[in-house]
């Protein structure tokens, strides 16, 4: 399983003295960059190739609180994958150190062309990359938004 030991900051904090829910998203966010980052695409590959990663659905469900300074471990699996890679559903979970799920954010997405301004399918090294994570135990094979977009 792929997975960073992170810590919930001060700008993470809401009113109620807990992890804000955009918070959730960010340290979501950073792990996935750190994977591509050790995968091969740092962010400068990704500009190099004039593509980025687009999110077009967050589904956030929270189970415990997380408190300021507090450390947690944020997982990345991929919960379903088109056969071309052009569509994902990446799942990270947020877990206290004693393994305590604190919120499972699952993000649909796929690659955006930053030139043409449309998804595509990746190149074959970021599509390799992405079959580095883990499945999770409802991984589901979606439909290419390629073909969808009629090419």
């Amino acid at each position: 399983m792929y997975a960073k030991t992170l810590f919930a900051s001060w700008a993470d904090m809401d009113f109620d003295a807990h992890m804000k829910n955009t918070a959730f998203l960010d340290k979501s966010a950073d792990v996935r960059m750190m994977f591509f980052s050790e995968n091969g695409f740092p962010m400068r590959e990704f500009s190099r190739l004039r593509l980025g990663p687009a999110v077009m659905r967050d589904e956030v469900e929270y189970r415990r609180e997380v408190g300021l300074l507090q450390e947690i471990t944020v997982t990345l699996a991929i919960a379903g994958h088109s056969e071309d890679g052009s569509r994902f559903l990446l799942r990270n979970e947020i877990l206290r150190l004693d393994g305590t799920l604190c919120a499972r954010v699952t993000s649909a997405g796929g690659w955006l062309d930053l030139a043409a301004r449309k998804l595509i399918a990746p190149p074959e090294a970021l599509h390799n990359a992405m079959k580095l994570l883990p499945q999770t135990s409802d991984f589901t094979v979606l439909p290419s938004s390629v073909n969808e977009r009629g090419g």
